[in-house]
């Protein structure tokens, strides 16, 4: 009876102690490498501490990626822990009209991070800065593990907050004890790297609906971000890419009924028990294999050029099959499949037999990919993020994670659902930016961006615009004389319309004929008459007209307009004219006449006399004499 107790305790301490033996069988190739992802932190006053320090990104709330933030720290002098609501204190931290917002600086200690920012955003403060009471290196501030309590303010949570370190934390009690007012900026602009137009991302994630708050939560935002994330895969503005945690079974427990029940292939593959219970309800092997389904959906889909029919399959499932209802298996998987046109064949092909005593491709890239590189640190906390290859820090909330998103493009690359109301800064609406702008043609150098605002000279109409994009911008190249005039001088007066614009590259503006300025602002009416540069014969009269001149001559005179001269218009004198033309032309023709047949005649008396020549070495001709065969006596 007591052996058989010693065993059944055995097995109940196994079955505490597997899950983090599982944890602990990460098969990380060299120690593990945990990145702190950080943002910028400059302190602009007081002098005595002015400059850049880091920060550690809290894993909760909203960091402001992309953006800046400018405030004023405060340190409470009740309740420096924040573990208490502010308003037993009657303290509150809300920005007044006019004034930078509040920084709420706290004491590590005695309760949980995310219960301290919590406390400080309910009385106002727009940031929070916890600063450590340990001399180390700083950490990740992680939401605790939840409960019903926690789990109502982890979710409301949309301050950002950084953890600094304890001596930093030391200079700004001491300068703010001293009476000097302390401004300080976080910045989380350089906190995804931004290098192109394409950003890359993936999420860490588990199939496991029945692991608490955090499992809600990510269902949550898988369902909500389904939207965005296709839209911005379909348009070739992302590339995304699932990724799974899994665990093997440390080798002396293969064997155990417990390995058995929450890993595949034999031990290599294994997830927790989802209500941790091996006695009732699901295994961890469930998760393990439905975990590597959704793997191959994106596989599958993404060969035939439609990786986002993966978040179509996820969110069914999740509302199709939950563990809730005993539907979290294959029959129902095979039904969403089925409806959202997927291969089957290709799919069980990728999955491969769970029973095999062999390592799977597809999981084993998975345990591989866990483990850190470059920037990126190890995988430990589930869901994560990462955002090029960054690891994302805040609150999983579909307009935080767009944000992150839209920090990771290019300046001015960023797609359409980057600049929408809820995501643009607008500052080109509060005086234009700063930025050149020509006001009468409607046209700007101002550009929204996720980031802010930039001063770039514009593209308008196929035609570039150039210059510092601040004080100067005009256009440039083939077409510019069509954008308000190419900046030139124009004016309009009785119908007539004169530009000075010149579509050359070497000349830009000058004044048209009949015009003499600078032809940018200025182009005066020339008075030929008066200046005496035409209509100057002695039959003419001139009159002056706005861009030109007019000019008559007296009597039954012609005006002639390229020779400025005047020539008679009478009837008699035009045809005697033109008989005088025909009869120049009709000479001209028998002259060209007679020497083309004086040159006939001669090339062909010159042709006869050659054939005669050549024919006379060969035969006698009838005009020439016999000619005797005189034969050498001596040479008979």
């Amino acid at each position: 009876m007591k052996k058989q107790h010693s065993k059944q305790k055995q097995q109940q301490l196994l079955c505490f102690l597997l899950p983090y033996l599982l944890l602990l069988s990460i098969p990380f190739c060299c120690e593990a490498r945990f990145v702190v992802e950080k943002n910028s932190l400059s302190v602009t006053s007081p002098d005595s501490i002015k400059g850049a320090h880091d920060s550690a990104i809290g894993n909760f709330g909203i960091p402001q990626y992309g953006g800046s933030m400018a405030g004023t720290v405060v340190y409470p002098k009740e309740n420096q822990k924040s573990c208490k609501e502010f308003s037993d204190f009657s303290i509150s931290f809300k920005s007044q009209p006019g004034a930078l917002p509040t920084f709420l600086l706290v004491d590590r200690g005695d309760c949980f991070f995310a219960l301290k920012v919590w406390n400080a955003q309910k009385a106002g403060a727009s940031a929070v800065l916890v600063a450590d009471n340990v001399d180390e290196p700083l950490i990740t501030m992680d939401t605790p593990e939840e409960d019903v309590s926690s789990a109502k303010y982890i979710e409301n949570i949309t301050i950002p907050s950084a953890l600094v370190t304890k001596g930093f934390g030391e200079k700004l009690k001491k300068a703010i004890s001293g009476g000097d007012m302390v401004n300080l900026n976080l910045d989380w602009r350089e906190a995804v790297p931004h290098p192109d137009d394409r950003v890359e991302y993936e999420l860490w994630t588990n199939s496991n609906d029945e692991c608490g708050v955090k499992c809600d939560m990510l269902m949550e935002f898988v369902k909500d971000f389904k939207g965005a994330a296709q839209i911005l895969e379909k348009g070739g503005y992302t590339q995304f890419r699932p990724h799974y945690i899994t665990w093997y079974c440390p080798h002396a427990f293969t064997l155990s009924r417990q390995c058995k029940s929450q890993c595949i292939n034999k031990g290599r593959y294994c997830a927790p028990d989802p209500e941790q219970d091996f006695s009732s309800g699901y295994d961890g092997k469930d998760v393990v294999v439905e975990n590597l389904r959704q793997l191959c959906v994106y596989k599958v889909a993404n060969e035939t050029g439609k990786p986002w029919v993966w978040w179509d399959y996820v969110t069914d499932f999740q509302i199709r099959c939950p563990m809730k209802e005993k539907k979290y298996n294959k029959e129902c998987a095979d039904s969403v499949i089925k409806s959202l046109g997927i291969d089957s064949r290709k799919l069980d092909k990728c999955m491969g037999d769970p029973e095999a005593d062999l390592d799977n491709p597809v999981l084993k890239e998975e345990q591989d990919a866990q483990v850190g590189k470059g920037t990126r640190g190890d995988v430990t906390i589930l869901p994560t993020l990462v955002v090029n290859n960054r690891q994302y820090r805040g609150k999983l909330e579909k307009s935080a994670v767009l944000k992150a998103l839209c920090s990771g493009f290019e300046e001015t690359t960023e797609p359409a659902i980057c600049l929408s109301n809820e995501m643009e800064t607008n500052e080109c609406l509060d005086n234009n930016g700063g930025c050149w702008q020509d006001k009468s043609a409607n046209i700007t150098a101002c550009k929204d961006t996720f980031r802010g605002k930039v001063c770039e000279c514009p593209r308008v109409d196929g035609v570039q615009f150039k210059g510092d994009g601040y004080n100067h911008c005009e256009p440039s190249g083939p077409g510019r004389c069509t954008i308000n005039n190419g900046g030139c001088w124009h004016e309009e007066r009785d119908g007539h319309a004169f530009s000075a614009c010149v579509d050359k590259d070497s000349v830009k503006c000058e004044c048209p004929p009949g015009f003499k300025g600078d032809g940018i602002k200025k182009c005066e009416d020339i008075n030929e008459c008066k200046e005496k540069k035409a209509c100057q014969c002695p039959e003419c009269s001139c009159k002056n007209t706005w861009g030109s001149y007019e000019c008559s001559c007296s009597g039954d005179l012609l005006y002639m307009r390229d020779h400025d001269t005047c020539i008679s218009k009478t009837g008699s004198q035009v045809r005697s004219a033109w008989a005088a033309v025909w009869l120049i032309m009709l000479s001209l023709g028998l002259a060209a006449g007679g020497a083309y047949l004086v040159y006939k005649y001669r090339l062909r008396r010159y042709m006869d006399s050659e054939i005669r020549a050549i024919m006379a070495q060969y035969m006698p001709l009838d005009s020439q004499a016999e000619v005797q065969n005189h034969v050498n006596d001596e040479r008979a």
